[in-house]
């Protein structure tokens, strides 16, 4: 699966900017609820783990879920991860860096469409990777951010778009809004200059780069601080409300929360 390259591609790209750039600061707050680089790092660990999991052993995956979904009401995730993630600094580093290489190894081998548990809706094996890769960048984002650097973007981001096109319906379900019938146009430029084309036009129209399109549904980026042009009351409407990670409704960033800290 190229889900699979791009994935590890994605995760590598984030080690190399940690292991050069971050020189100490290891527990320095982001933009994002205030986590640090190691509380960036511990989630993706523990969610590359258990996706894994699904992959190895479905049964103890099962388990695991159920267990966690006992004490994530009353505690949230952010206990659980750390709780079973002890390592930080360097350490924790090369924990996750060394799991991203490892699990790429097996998933080239895996048939696309295999079907794997998760924390809700089973999903393929691509669309799993995939999920993988988007947090990795999404997550990635706010250590970009930090560092005051900026990432240069490839074709993999398609794989983020993608997903937050298939998220079209679910960012208003989870709201408890009316599914619209017809998606927004969406016209986006690539990182390389292509042009990709989804939805309809009568529905209004979302204009501007891939990136900025992948910063507001990973909610990495109010819409308004990107460079879409967004026409039509829906197409606003989406939006304010993109939301391509599962999960509990979650808040957009406010205007000007979010962005390159200017070091």
């Amino acid at each position: 699966m190229q889900q699979v390259e791009d994935f590890l591609e994605e995760s590598n790209l984030l080690a190399e900017l940690i292991s050069q750039q971050i020189n100490g600061r290891w527990d320095e707050p982001t933009q994002f609820k205030n986590w640090t680089v190691n509380d960036v790092l511990v989630h993706l660990h523990y969610w590359n783990k258990m996706a894994d999991l699904s992959l190895l052993d479905p049964k103890a995956f099962e388990a695991k879920v159920s267990e966690i979904m006992k004490s994530i009401y009353a505690e949230g995730f952010r206990p659980i991860e750390n709780a079973a993630i002890c390592e930080r600094g360097e350490e924790l580093l090369k924990l996750w860096h060394d799991q991203c290489k490892d699990m790429a190894k097996r998933w080239r081998m895996v048939e696309p469409k295999t079907r794997l548990p998760w924390a809700g809706p089973s999903m393929s094996a691509r669309s799993s990777i995939t999920a993988r890769q988007m947090e990795t960048w999404a997550h990635g984002h706010e250590v970009f951010d930090l560092l005051g650097i900026d990432r240069k973007e490839s074709e993999r981001i398609k794989n983020i778009v993608v997903l937050g096109v298939n998220t079209f319906e679910y960012s208003f379900k989870i709201r408890g809004k009316t599914i619209p019938e017809q998606m927004p146009a969406l016209r986006l430029q690539s990182p390389s200059g292509d042009s990709w084309i989804f939805g309809n036009e009568q529905a209004g129209s979302i204009k501007g780069s891939a990136l900025s399109f992948a910063q507001t549904v990973t909610q990495t980026r109010n819409y308004k601080d990107t460079d879409l042009i967004v026409d039509g009351a829906l197409a606003i409407e989406w939006m304010e409300n993109a939301q391509c990670f599962a999960g509990a409704p979650n808040p957009v960033p406010e205007p000007g929360s979010r962005g390159k800290t200017k070091n």
